[in-house]
């Protein structure tokens, strides 16, 4: 055990008696019960009185440590030796009527059974504190709010929002900070204090996330000084339209300066996704108004994101995500508008990217597999060609059909390579075919090539190529371009066409009627087949009420491509009845759902064979 210590000199205690009553520190010795003992007359001065009146006083009273059940704890367990020491900052009211930051600090005093209580006054040190956190916290140019505090505003109504839930359904209110905290959203708990005092609740929350259009070019034409005063201008416009909404006296929004020209208005306890869609339809009305920057008129718009939803579940990562997939959507759609956020197009958009990400890997994993529709001679019936349409059995979403991935391989070049595949695939299969099942005509294969197959790749070196390894003759390929690649087609496309028409592959102009139809250019190219849009086909579906228009347009198609030497074929055929229309009008071939889906390669052999009829 350590030696005791030696008890104070009746000297020692009347230095320590006028140290204390001399100390600029308020300071009170309490007893065990929490009563005041003694204090000095800084204390009494902080609060209005003289020292000796505040003998026999409760101290926690003096200085609100009961103001909140955690700081009641803590200053209980000191008063009962069970805790050493204990400080917290409290906001008093002066005599004077101003408020006062307090720093109060309670700890034991040796061997007395009484504790010491200090107030220090550090209200300079915490508006020093305030502004320098302003400045951090505060966009310079537009004086709103920057990214920093939106996001510290964003969390702690999210978390505050799950709090409240969580006391809702357990019926038990969490802890709170101690009544001086020196923001009031500077933690969850103080937030939601501070919420629940300020306005109603509805548990939900909302966003409207903004850019202005064309702000790059005010920069570089204006200067960034009138960029800044026009970003300050649309500051003050925001704002108003917060104001107007009723959102700035219920507490309740942020108008922040993201960065750039990006901009947030965060509404908090939202009443539903219109309330977002009135404010955003006012910001487009305010912001239409032009500005009058020192003699310096400019007019602007902006594309708006609107994200609204139950704050319960939602995180600060999610918001902003959906909010800036938003935006783009606004400005993917014409700009100077706003736009909701829209769950199903978010997760088309999602599929979108994850096809994406993994279509270059698929491909070498061998995850694309062929299917091939018959092309039928209208007049006598017999299979003459298929068209091969390639499938993805993608491991998550199943058998996916060309529309839903083709698009995506143009976009970021994988079609190079996957057509690559698809055409060797296919030569190989009508080859072996040929091989298989002799006949005096053999089968064509049909083979669909994306314009970008023909800039980014040698397509007539590896048709060569290919014909050359699998054996197929020429003139049993096929490739289909759509018409709006081909049309107007002119350096490397055209001598890449025409190389292949020499070399006796058959070039078909696909979904022919639908883009450009310069029918003056058609005789210029180096077409064999033209094949007829779905839409003319699907005209002949009501026979009892038929257009005779779709009939005189298609009759006159066909007849201009047959006096051009080229042969037709007829797209979507699904009954008999527009099978026999087509055939009097003098359509060479025909393919639809009449004579066969798209099916695998076995079966297309058994059609060969004749064992399988063609309406499968």
């Amino acid at each position: 055990m350590p030696p005791a210590r030696p008890a104070l000199t009746e000297r020692e205690l009347r230095d320590y008696r006028a140290a204390f009553r001399a100390s600029r520190l308020a300071m009170a010795l309490v007893d065990r019960d929490g009563l005041v003992v003694a204090a000095n007359d800084s204390l009494g001065a902080l609060l209005g009185t003289d020292g000796a009146a505040l003998r026999e006083q409760a101290a926690a009273d003096l200085v609100d440590l009961a103001a909140d059940g955690r700081t009641w704890h803590a200053y209980r367990e000191v008063l009962r030796g069970r805790r050493s020491r204990f400080r917290c900052t409290r906001r008093l009211k002066h005599p004077d009527g101003r408020k006062l930051w307090a720093e109060v600090t309670v700890a034991p005093v040796p061997d007395t059974g009484r504790v010491l209580l200090s107030v220090a006054d550090i209200s300079e040190r915490r508006e020093l504190q305030a502004r320098l956190r302003h400045l951090q916290m505060h966009d310079p140019v537009t004086r709103l709010p920057n990214r920093a505090l939106f996001f510290e505003r964003l969390s702690a109504a999210l978390e505050c929002a799950a709090a409240e839930s969580v006391e809702a359904a357990t019926g038990a209110a969490g802890p709170t900070e101690p009544a001086g905290a020196p923001e009031p959203y500077g933690s969850p708990h103080t937030y939601r204090s501070y919420r629940s005092h300020s306005h109603g609740r509805t548990g939900r929350i909302g966003l409207c996330y903004l850019d202005l259009d064309g702000f790059k070019a005010v920069n570089d034409t204006l200067g960034h000084r009138v960029g800044d005063r026009l970003l300050a201008a649309v500051a003050g416009r925001l704002t108003e339209c917060a104001d107007s909404a009723g959102y700035t006296r219920s507490g309740g929004h942020l108008v922040a300066r993201l960065g750039g020209d990006e901009f947030a208005v965060l509404v908090e306890d939202s009443t539903g996704t219109e309330q977002l869609a009135d404010l955003a339809r006012s910001v487009l009305a305010a912001l239409e108004r032009p500005f009058d920057l020192g003699g310096q008129r400019l007019s602007v718009s902006a594309s708006i994101g609107v994200v609204e939803r139950t704050a319960l579940g939602t995180t600060a990562t999610g918001l902003m995500q959906a909010a800036d997939t938003t935006l783009y959507w606004a400005k993917a759609d014409g700009k100077a508008r706003w736009t909701l956020f829209d769950p199903e197009r978010n997760a088309h958009r999602m599929t979108r990217q994850a096809l994406s990400s993994t279509l270059r890997p698929a491909v070498e994993r061998g995850e694309f597999a062929l299917e091939y529709q018959p092309l039928v001679d209208l007049a006598g019936g017999a299979v003459r060609g298929v068209e091969a349409l390639v499938r993805w059995n993608h491991p998550q979403f199943g058998v996916l059909p060309p529309n839903r991935f083709v698009a995506i391989a143009e976009e970021d070049g994988s079609i190079v390579e996957l057509g690559r595949w698809v055409l060797r695939t296919a030569c190989a299969q009508a080859r072996q075919w040929q091989k298989d099942h002799p006949r005096e005509r053999p089968l064509f294969v049909s083979v669909n090539v994306a314009v970008r197959q023909v800039w980014d790749s040698d397509l007539v070196a590896d048709v060569a190529g290919i014909l050359a390894e699998t054996g197929l003759a020429p003139h049993l390929l096929q490739l289909e371009l759509t018409e709006s690649a081909v049309m107007g087609s002119a350096g490397r496309p055209l001598q890449a066409l025409q190389a292949l028409s020499d070399m006796g592959v058959r070039i078909a102009i696909d979904d022919f009627g639908t883009g450009y139809s310069n029918l003056a250019y058609l005789s210029r190219l180096p077409v064999s087949v033209l094949k007829l849009d779905g839409s003319f086909v699907r005209g002949f579906q009501d026979e009892e009420h038929a257009n005779p228009a779709d009939e005189l347009i298609v009759e006159a198609l066909v007849q201009l491509a047959h006096r051009l030497g080229l042969t037709v074929t007829a797209e979507c055929v699904e009954t008999a009845g527009q099978a026999a229309r087509l055939r009097r009008i003098g359509c060479d071939t025909g393919q639809g759902w009449l004579y066969s889906r798209a099916v695998a390669p076995d079966r297309i052999a058994a059609m060969i064979e004749g064992t399988t009829p063609l309406r499968v």
